[in-house]
């Protein structure tokens, strides 16, 4: 087989092939590195290769999976694989090294995949974009000076430039959508529940991270999630299993759908004109095929949502910092850590446990005003980003931020408590640029970004599809609809691993 041709394929296709023996695995493990050599320089994003254990493990004989003999890569944070470093895109974490493998990369191995390398993130996957200082910037390849998105960028830029069909993501605040959307792959977070997590990792971010892959077609996202969804004996939070295989929704006609739509700026400033413009010629499509359209204003405060995610979000930074000390045996220093984050840290060490509660709560109520508002609804759309791809760098802090981030970090734990909306306030451009994407992390919503418009210069511009909790048939049904209706299979990026 040709190199040209294993970009064509996607992850069922090359399983196919290995299954009617047109091709070995082995042949595909050595053309996934092949392509990582040519293109990676570029884009930057494997960060780790692999290929002497995943050589072995063909070797060995792969498990008789669904997806036998597909390349595969690791994001480099949460997916621990025994034996392997995952350095979460940060200096204090960069002799870590998991001495068992998380039950979703079990799940991995067990469907055949073979993982050949780990991809790049930002530090603790705090970020909207994959700038880690550890490691540098991950590239977009559809234009080398914009960002693929974060924090699952690196596995999103791999897909994207055709080095493997698919990857692993995971998604807290929109990381595998927000990704999915700017390099125009398919990016599906999973229900609260759906996906295993653990046993080694914590239920990061109080539930609200779901992990699956990134893909080029809809029907590669279900075929992993069939191989991959359902609980075990650890597994703390729990969804009852779906009333079929999500494959088997794949072509399956959605029925005349409830949809909502949005076109409000979230927890944004604004909605970009091009975004809004793609959400609008979606839900003319969904019309015309013969969905029930409605508009809406989302319920959201948005004020109140930043401060207590915010809040949130700095109090497991504190407990991820301090998990670091503890394997390194000493105390960590502003060198071991990105500036942003030891500032966050810091936020989450002076803030205290009657305000980490208060912002449960108030989650907690929002999740509940939300859902009973979406019920409805068979699915929202609204765009996933609030603009298209920015620039690289578009993120790193101004020298007005970084002078106020200076100040709080010399600063006394009281202040920095007392003065929390000026550390929120720095992070504020996250909240505007993945503006749609958090609520579904707090609510345990399934939540779907699908390539359907492209920006004046050629960049992928994804739109956003969420479902009621449980229920990612209906999203997969109506995304292969549109798959089949409106195709972006032949788009390729302009620096892709294809010779």
């Amino acid at each position: 087989m040709g190199f040209g041709q294993y970009g064509d394929f996607d992850a069922l296709g090359l399983a196919d092939l290995v299954r009617r023996r047109e091709v070995a695995a082995e042949e595909l493990l050595e053309e996934a590195l092949e392509r990582t050599a040519r293109v990676n320089p570029r884009i930057n994003a494997v960060i780790h290769l692999m290929a002497d254990r995943a050589r072995a493990a063909v070797a060995a004989g792969l498990p008789d999976g669904p997806l036998r003999g597909v390349p595969f890569l690791l994001k480099d944070l949460l997916a621990g694989f025994a034996g392997e470093p995952m350095r979460c895109g940060s200096r204090l974490y960069r002799d870590a090294v998991p001495t068992q493998d998380e039950e979703l990369v079990r799940r991995f191995a067990r469907a055949g995949l073979v993982v050949f390398g780990k991809t790049n993130t930002p530090e603790y996957g705090l970020s909207v974009v994959t700038e880690p200082e550890l490691f540098g910037p991950t590239r977009n390849p559809w234009d080398l000076e914009r960002t693929p998105g974060g924090s699952s960028g690196g596995s999103a830029a791999a897909v994207a430039a055709r080095i493997v069909p698919i990857a692993s993501a995971g998604d807290g605040g929109g990381s595998i959508r927000a990704p999915a959307s700017c390099t125009g792959l398919v990016g599906l977070k999973p229900s609260r529940g759906r996906n295993p997590s653990g046993p080694g990792e914590p239920e990061h971010w109080w539930g609200f991270v779901c992990e699956h892959v990134v893909s080029r077609t809809v029907r590669d996202s279900a075929a992993v999630l069939d191989a991959t969804a359902g609980d075990y004996p650890a597994q703390l939070m729990k969804l009852a299993p779906p009333a079929g295989r999500f494959l088997a929704a794949v072509g399956c006609e959605p029925g005349r759908l409830r949809i909502a739509v949005s076109v409000g700026p979230g927890l944004g400033g604004g909605l970009h004109p091009e975004c809004r413009e793609a959400v609008l010629a979606t839900a003319a499509r969904l019309e015309s095929l013969g969905h029930q359209i409605e508009a809406v204003d989302l319920p959201v405060d948005r004020d109140g949502f930043i401060q207590a995610y915010s809040l949130l979000l700095a109090a497991d930074t504190a407990v991820t910092v301090r998990l670091g000390e503890r394997a390194r045996g000493r105390a960590a220093t502003v060198e071991d850590v990105e500036p942003a984050t030891w500032v966050l840290k810091r936020l989450g060490e002076a803030i205290s446990g009657a305000d980490v509660n208060e912002a449960i709560w108030w989650m907690q109520q929002f999740a509940r005003r939300w859902l009973l508002w979406a019920e409805p609804y068979d699915v929202l759309v609204t765009s996933t980003l609030g603009r298209p791809p920015e620039r690289l760098g578009f993120m790193t802090p101004s020298e007005e931020v970084r002078a106020t981030l200076r100040q709080l970090d010399a600063a006394p734990s009281s202040y920095l408590a007392e003065h929390r909306a000026a550390v929120i306030e720095a992070f504020r451009p996250a909240f505007d640029y993945s503006s749609q994407t958090m609520m579904a992390n707090v609510s345990g919503q399934p939540s779907l970004s699908l390539p359907l418009a492209w920006s004046g210069d050629g960049l992928p511009i994804g739109v956003m599809f969420t479902a009621r909790v449980g229920d990612e048939a209906t999203l997969l049904s109506l995304a292969s609809q549109l798959e089949a209706a409106f195709p972006w299979a032949a788009r390729v990026p302009r620096v892709n691993a294809n010779p």
